[in-house]
């Protein structure tokens, strides 16, 4: 695990509550592990990581959300997901490959929504030209899926 992905992984499980995971655990249905960090714990953990790793790159953002997304815990997924909102100005079409494995991992509306309406959606929308083009037909492509994350992404995905 990278020091990045170490500082995010043990503060959430710091933040977390026995009371907060039941909670989250039934909430979910079991689909996730859950520590039961807070929400607010989560997005605070993402503001405490950009403090003490200033100016990352697209890679580094990009190469971190996938690192958190691969264990199945529904904060470090969750950790991903704001991560990537703030950083959505560095993102480009090509990332849509990444977000669309995401939307097909998220499998619950707690996750998939704000990649959804966070993520994708501003992207794609400042996205213009040649890049904007290869979105369009990638959402195009989400449409035809049978993934519900990614048919509900390419209906709600405003057009151009």
């Amino acid at each position: 695990m990278t020091d990045a992905g170490d500082f995010v992984d043990r503060a959430l499980q710091y933040e977390a509550t026995w009371e907060r995971a039941a909670e989250w655990q039934a909430r979910l249905g079991g689909v996730f592990e859950v520590y039961g960090a807070s929400v607010g714990a989560v997005r605070g953990t993402i503001r405490d990581l950009a403090r003490r790793h200033k100016n990352m790159t697209h890679d580094e953002v990009t190469a971190l959300s996938s690192e958190l997304w691969r264990v199945p815990v529904f904060e470090r997924r969750l950790a991903a997901i704001v991560l990537l909102q703030a950083n959505v100005a560095r993102l480009d079409n090509t990332d849509l490959t990444r977000i669309e494995g995401f939307l097909r991992g998220a499998t619950v509306p707690e996750l998939a929504d704000p990649l959804i309406f966070d993520v994708v959606v501003p992207l794609v929308q400042r996205l213009t030209g040649a890049n904007r083009a290869r979105a369009d037909a990638a959402v195009a492509r989400w449409a035809q899926d049978g993934d519900p994350s990614l048919l509900r992404a390419a209906n709600v995905m405003p057009h151009a």
